[in-house]
């Protein structure tokens, strides 16, 4: 199989970036989209010329580093999929590709089609996480915790924090990603005691980043490669709406006492 390539290169944040052609053959339907990359780097190698700088690590669909928009789709045209899981059997022999890295402000531009997600790091470093004592390894079934919550826990914690859903998102928003990662704690007796800290901060650090707003296009749940449902972004909002009120409370309360 063969291809023509229109990737994106660009040296750094600041400089101004641009599309260049390459042309390349010698693909099998079996090569999955970052080997095809892997082969033209080698021939840009060959022929002196820089490769093309883009992000890789577990390539087993799990890490969320191969971060690609693909013929104008995050990850490319395969459903629920990352790049590194799709196959140039999914394109036709001879057929033309556009490669770009994800589009947000957010995610500022390191090289050509690599981009610093660091500030999802910062989300979760805000308050994804549980700090208060929770004791010694307990039997797992010493806290009862039912089917259906043990459920719609793991589902949010499947997110692999790609940023496929600000890519996709006409906002750049980092919402599901956020709701994700908020309400699979949320969720769990352990998660509790921190639960409106957590909702409140992590949402704050996100506004701080400067995604935006969610934009209800649904976007993000359709390239969310392990199919993250949007509908927690409605209950981070009750989660949030509810920490707040909490908030304004407990501030009362303590001006009246002074």
């Amino acid at each position: 199989m063969k291809f023509k390539l229109n990737v994106w290169r660009q040296e750094n944040a600041k400089s101004a970036g641009r599309f260049e052609k390459y042309d390349i053959d010698g693909i099998t339907s079996g090569h999955s989209f970052l080997e095809m990359l892997d082969v033209l780097n080698e021939k840009l190698v060959m022929q002196g010329k820089d490769p093309i700088a883009f992000d890789h690590d577990c390539r087993e669909g799990i890490c969320g580093s191969c971060s690609l928009v693909v013929n104008g789709r995050a990850h490319g045209p395969q459903e629920a999929a990352t790049t590194c899981q799709l196959h140039m059997r999914k394109f036709r022999d001879g057929e033309e590709i556009n490669v770009e890295p994800w589009r947000a402000g957010a995610f500022p531009v390191i090289r050509d089609l690599a981009v610093d997600r660091s500030s999802l790091d910062r989300i979760i470093q805000a308050g994804g996480y549980v700090s208060v004592r929770t004791g010694a390894v307990a039997e797992a079934n010493a806290i009862p915790i039912s089917k259906d919550v043990a459920d719609r826990a793991m589902d949010a914690a499947a997110c692999i924090g790609c940023g496929a859903c600000v890519a996709a998102c006409p906002n750049a928003s980092a919402m599901l990603f956020t709701a994700a990662k908020v309400r699979h704690l949320n969720l769990l007796p352990q998660g509790q005691p921190e639960r409106d800290m957590r909702t409140i901060k992590m949402v704050e650090q996100m506004d701080a980043e400067g995604f935006g707003a969610c934009s209800n296009h649904l976007e993000c749940e359709a390239a969310c490669p392990k199919q993250i449902s949007a509908d927690f972004i409605g209950e981070l909002n009750r989660d949030l709406a509810t920490a707040m009120l909490r908030a304004r409370g407990a501030s009362g309360n303590a001006s009246a006492g002074g």
